[in-house]
């Protein structure tokens, strides 16, 4: 239950990050804001735990790991950016969220976890709910879809190697190291993408919480996988499309569609059937 907590806050940070994002590309490009995005994060992380741990934070276990886990979700969001160039938002969003599903099915083999009939009937109605949310439509970019299609290929990436790191790293190395490599990658970008007219104190702001908001959810979501297994967690992580439709409703005036509403009710059982999985399992 804990995990599953952590996953809902982490999820609601992430919509936040979102929403801001989606903001500000209204004026600037999405290099410079995920490059900024990464550069907070960082400084951050390090602002707030460097006093406390000191050196801890750049202790690990196992680096290459922790530096491969980093890579999948720096590679992941340079692709997410790609596709977006090329198809729709809702489009995407659908594809990204394939993701639980994979994850369900690599998780087993490659970590013995068990899935079950609740965790399998979770994660389709989940994925069900996701695209009556979404309602991708015919003749998506060829190459669209092939980025998204990588970009959840390092996602579940990213997701396992979470869990597999979590008994062995402490949850600020591993946010640090992701943030950090982020950074790296997308701060070399900066002479390029670093044009458009000054931003003002609002827009400033904005740009500093996406890294603020953005590491504050991936601590939750990597300390998530100490209390839960990550066909759990997977499903779970559709709740980032209910935060993300309301403040949509509130930010940007869009009103769910009927089918929309009844994606996030599946969206909302798939949760709860999960949840009871948890439970039944703790009984046994």
């Amino acid at each position: 239950m804990r995990g599953v907590f952590l996953t809902l806050a982490a999820v609601l940070c992430f919509a936040s990050m979102d929403t801001t994002v989606k903001y500000l590309a209204q004026s600037y490009n999405i290099p410079l804001i995920v490059a900024i995005r990464y550069i907070v994060n960082t400084l951050f992380i390090v602002a707030v735990f460097a006093p406390s741990q000191g050196k801890q934070i750049l202790k690990t276990q196992r680096t290459g790991l922790v530096l491969v886990r980093a890579l999948c979700l720096t590679v992941m969001s340079l692709l997410v950016g790609l596709a977006l160039k090329v198809m729709p938002v809702a489009e995407m969003i659908a594809i990204s969220f394939l993701t639980p599903l994979t994850v369900a099915l690599v998780a087993r083999p490659l970590l013995g976890e068990t899935i079950g009939f609740l965790g399998w009937l979770a994660t389709i109605t989940g994925l069900a709910g996701v695209m009556f949310i979404a309602q991708p439509g015919n003749g998506l970019d060829t190459h669209g879809v092939l980025l998204m299609l990588s970009a959840i290929l390092f996602n579940t990436l990213y997701q396992l190697l979470s869990r597999v790191l979590a008994p062995t790293e402490t949850t600020v190395a591993l946010l640090f190291y992701t943030s950090l490599v982020g950074a790296i990658i997308f701060g070399l970008t900066l002479p390029w993408v670093w044009y458009g007219m000054k931003p003002s104190a609002w827009q400033l702001f904005l740009f500093i919480s996406t890294g603020i908001t953005g590491g504050i959810g991936h601590y939750l979501f990597t300390a998530a996988y100490r209390y839960a297994p990550a066909t759990v967690i997977a499903p779970i992580t559709y709740f980032q499309l209910l935060w993300a439709g309301l403040f949509g409703w509130l930010v940007f005036g869009d009103l769910p569609t009927a089918w929309s509403l009844v994606g996030m009710v599946l969206v909302i059982f798939s949760g709860l059937l999960m949840v009871l999985k948890t439970r039944q399992a703790k009984l046994a």
